[in-house]
């Protein structure tokens, strides 16, 4: 930890998810793993009790009215437990930050508070079956009828679509509007209508719930649209935020306990009569995968501070889209360095590192996958460069040195030929 740059406060809320952390059962992890448990409700209700969900909500909402930079903290506490119970904490934070920017005061009233008491259970439907990536090419739909709408369609993918009390469901209300014009959020009370038509069998992130919602004319009250009507877009593209920094966050935790297990094993391990620590395929794999994780740290930091600081959106989805593609390809990286540390015995199910390496296989795919992060990151970086290269941004002598000039020849206007037109 870059514990140097904690403030006190940081600290209290660091050590109070390390203790909430130590008190997780250890056989709940592993009867989640076994598929024996499929929803931890108690898990949830207990990170409540400690007034540990939605840190940096409101207090009157039931938060403490923290920022980004101290709930990354505690996620990646969290996150040591693996990416099922790592995404449980952070779903009230997910579709609690939709809720607070979006929702009226009555949304709030029935939906944040009771999610961050954990009194209500929350999941978000986003993928569709002929959707992966292409969020905007949603066939859900909901259409007005009088004073309800109604919602039919199928989302796959979702974390507690076995468990969750609502959901957060992404409908498109405009069939004649663009893909991004027609879309409109929703608040959805699991009852008739809303079925679970499957929970999947997954390779890791195991025991919570994951499966496929089905909407068979399922009647919405009108106060449950969440934004304005048509206006999905604006929540999808500001949920992407929590989306991704609590990926990272929760990454961080997982590659973090890979590190010290193998740390660990390395210092009692012996080979050739010597620890294998001494050997430097061990070492610099140890080295390596330390400084990542403070690399991988660092970014998501600085996303956190940016987001909490209100900068420019562009930049800050920038570096939170950094962030969730560096923090999960680390803890990939690191996952699988630790089991190369400790060899065959690595493999086996006497150390978690193989649901490790199960589990974070997830999340470069998962909340975008990175190669979506790398679209996203150059987008926002030639808008940024752009800004930089105007006439105005000269005017005003903010614009770094042009380095471009300083070679001999800079000058041969005519030699630096772009291409026609």
């Amino acid at each position: 930890m870059h514990d140097h740059l904690l403030t006190p406060e940081q600290r209290v809320v660091r050590d109070e998810a390390r203790a909430f952390v130590r008190d997780v059962p250890r056989r709940l992890l592993l009867d989640m793993d076994a598929e024996r448990v499929r929803y931890p409700r108690e898990y949830v209700e207990e990170a409540a009790a400690r007034n540990l969900l939605g840190l940096r909500f409101p207090k009157e909402h039931g938060g403490r009215g923290l920022g980004w930079t101290s709930e990354v903290l505690a996620i990646e506490e969290v996150g040591v437990l693996g990416t099922s119970l790592g995404c449980l904490y952070s779903l009230p934070s997910i579709v609690g930050e939709a809720i607070h920017r979006f929702g009226t005061d009555d949304q709030k009233r029935r939906y944040l508070r009771p999610t961050l008491e954990g009194k209500l259970m929350t999941a978000e439907a986003l993928t569709e079956p002929r959707g992966g990536s292409d969020f905007f090419g949603t066939t859900t739909t909901a259409r007005r009828e009088g004073d309800t709408f109604v919602l039919s369609g199928q989302k796959r993918f979702v974390v507690g679509a076995e468990g969750a009390d609502y959901f957060l469901v992404y409908a498109r209300t405009d069939p004649d509007a663009a893909p991004h014009e027609g879309i409109s959020a929703f608040l959805v009370d699991r009852g008739p209508g809303v079925e679970v038509a499957h929970v999947y069998g997954l390779m890791g992130t195991r025991g919570g719930g994951t499966g496929r919602l089905v909407f068979r004319d399922v009647r919405v009250p009108a106060e449950n649209l969440l934004g304005r009507l048509n206006g999905g877009a604006e929540v999808f593209y500001r949920m992407m935020v929590p989306e991704r920094l609590t990926s990272a966050a929760g990454a961080l935790g997982m590659a973090r306990a890979a590190l010290d297990i193998a740390t660990r094993y390395a210092a009692r391990r012996k080979a050739f009569g010597r620890p294998i620590r001494e050997f430097q395929a061990v070492s610099f794999k140890l080295a390596d995968s330390l400084t990542l994780i403070d690399a991988a740290r660092s970014l998501l930091w600085s996303a956190a501070a940016a987001d909490d600081a209100g900068l420019d959106p562009g930049y800050v989805r920038r570096l939170v889209s950094e962030a969730k593609k560096f923090c999960t390809e680390t803890a990939w990286t690191v996952v699988n360095h630790a089991m190369q540390v400790l060899g065959g015995i690595g493999y086996t199910n006497v150390y978690p590192i193989e649901r490790l390496l199960r589990d974070t296989r997830l999340i470069m795919i998962w909340t975008g996958t990175n190669e979506v992060m790398d679209l996203i990151i150059q987008h926002e970086w030639f808008k940024e460069k752009e800004g930089d290269w105007s006439p105005r941004v000269r005017s005003e002598g903010t614009r770094p040195r042009d380095v471009e000039a300083d070679a001999e020849n800079a000058g041969l206007e005519e030699e630096k030929v772009y291409g026609s037109g």
